[in-house]
């Protein structure tokens, strides 16, 4: 998301579009990103959402009251900073709509090229909408809670995946199970043993894979930075085999504080639409450093990623494993 959709959302209150809310009223920020500033005028007290644990900490950090869900109701007003996932977008305005008081408005601002045009037409073929400005390559609108309507979109299903998997709108490979996840998991070796981690671990798809086909395994410990995914891979684990843990965090960033025998990961190597390998890069040194002597770490990556020289600096005996037509699987030990 670019600093412009910030600026496209609060420009109506620029313009004296929208009446800019005084100190008494409370916002509802959906998918705040640090670095907001709000008009001069604009007083009302924010409460933000943010389940991306990176852009939550700087939030944090900038002094926002910000929880990686929503909490609370009878708000006077909800913002809805869009993006490129429309079912996560329809899920907040939904929710925005249900945690505001009646005649309370929400806006809601979007870049053209992440479809807000699209997201605005929907809204208005269910509720209709109260106006609209377009600046800064994107798309603002508004609408009003009416307490005779029922919220736009209302609750949206859950997906499952593969008839046993939770997810939903917004996740990493949510619609079905990522093939290079799927590909590293039919190469983890029958034979591992002992404590497992699963860095960027989604909605905990190489988890269940990782006790199913390994019964050695002794514990798995997950580490992830989207709240909502954790909170999916809660309940696709529940009754695993084994002890499980959970973990909400930065790997980047925050350090994991334990040591493991065996660690799996499908990293991520984009936050916006370029790719970013050092991101990866990260995660691999972030993994070399919580592995235990003799412990083995299993990467899967797009083929042209170039993560082998990093696993060379920071582990030993690296090799690739297995490849197909998209992915490789690589490994090595500490």
């Amino acid at each position: 998301m670019s600093g412009n959709a910030l600026a496209t959302l609060f420009h109506p209150f620029d313009t004296g579009d929208i009446r800019s809310p005084d100190g008494s009223a409370r916002a509802l920020f959906f998918g705040a990103e640090p670095g907001f500033r709000p008009p001069p005028e604009f007083g009302a007290s924010i409460v933000a959402v943010q389940g991306f644990r990176p852009a939550f900490l700087a939030l944090r950090a900038q002094g926002v009251d910000v929880g990686p869900e929503p909490e609370g109701g009878d708000f006077d007003l909800a913002l809805v900073l869009a993006g490129r996932h429309r079912g996560r977008n329809e899920n907040w305005i939904a929710q925005a709509w249900n945690r505001l008081k009646a005649n309370g408005l929400i806006v809601v601002a979007g870049a053209r090229d992440d479809g807000i045009d699209s997201l605005r037409k929907r809204v208005a073929a269910q509720v209709g909408i109260e106006g609209a400005l377009s600046k800064y390559h994107g798309v603002a609108f508004w609408l009003r809670k009416d307490r005779s309507a029922a919220a736009p979109f209302g609750d949206l299903d859950e997906t499952i995946v593969d008839g046993r998997f939770v997810t939903a709108p917004g996740m990493f490979s949510s619609g079905r199970v990522d093939p290079g996840s799927r590909l590293l998991a039919q190469n983890l070796p029958a034979e591992l043993k002992g404590d497992a981690a699963d860095f960027c671990a989604g909605w905990g798809y190489l988890s269940v894979e990782l006790l199913d086909r390994c019964p050695a395994i002794s514990s798995v410990e997950l580490y992830e930075a989207d709240y909502a995914s954790l909170e999916a891979a809660h309940r696709n684990l529940a009754g695993a085999r084994a002890p499980t843990g959970f973990n909400w965090a930065d790997l980047a960033a925050e350090p994991v504080g334990r040591r493991f025998d065996v660690i799996v990961m499908n990293p991520p190597f984009h936050q916006s639409r370029a790719a970013e390998p050092d991101l990866g890069k990260r995660m691999i040194d972030a993994a070399a450093r919580a592995l235990k002597p003799g412990g083995q770490l299993f990467v899967v990556a797009n083929r042209g990623l170039p993560y082998e020289a990093e696993i060379k600096r920071v582990l030993r005996e690296p090799r690739e494993i297995a490849r197909d037509g998209s992915f490789k699987v690589l490994w090595a030990r500490r």
